[in-house]
């Protein structure tokens, strides 16, 4: 592994540090660890210790979340079909409650009731407990039909 071989990783996945949430360095730490090469490996290429590696990693990987929830954020608010769900309501609801809020708005939600409870569960992990969800949902439906899940307060 050399310098050029990181650069070209980051090249043909696009990386634009101007763009970015993520520095070149963290972008270089996660490009090679999703190669499977070990923190010490990039420690040593890096001239540097394999807990700065992992420092570097951890906020890689968490940058990458906030810029996750920023996207799903801003989904949420462009959105044309939000449907909140209540904390309480039973899962098995939650499809007639969104299918009924795309018809109104003129969307098309291209996923059966068990899928879309799959990924109102998924999204939601442990906001929902068996059928039940626990704590307020905002569930958006794009004009493209993709699904978002949000927790609510």
């Amino acid at each position: 592994m050399d310098e050029g071989d990181v650069t070209e990783i980051l090249e043909q996945t696009g990386f634009a540090p101007d763009e970015s949430v993520l520095t070149r360095r963290q972008a270089e730490v996660l490009a090679l660890r999703e190669r499977g090469v070990r923190q010490s490996d990039i420690a040593a290429f890096l001239g540097t210790s394999r807990a700065n590696v992992s420092s570097i990693e951890a906020s890689a990987r968490d940058n990458v979340e906030k810029a996750r929830e920023t996207v799903a954020f801003a989904e949420a608010l462009t959105a044309p079909v939000r449907v909140e769900v209540p904390e309480g309501t039973d899962l098995y609801d939650v499809p007639k409650e969104v299918y009924d809020a795309c018809d109104a708005a003129g969307v098309k939600v291209n996923h059966t009731a068990p899928d879309l409870m799959k990924i109102v569960s998924d999204a939601a992990g442990d906001a929902i407990r068996g059928r039940e969800v626990r704590v307020p949902l905002l569930v958006g439906v794009t004009s493209e039909g993709a699904v978002r899940v949000r927790r609510s307060t």
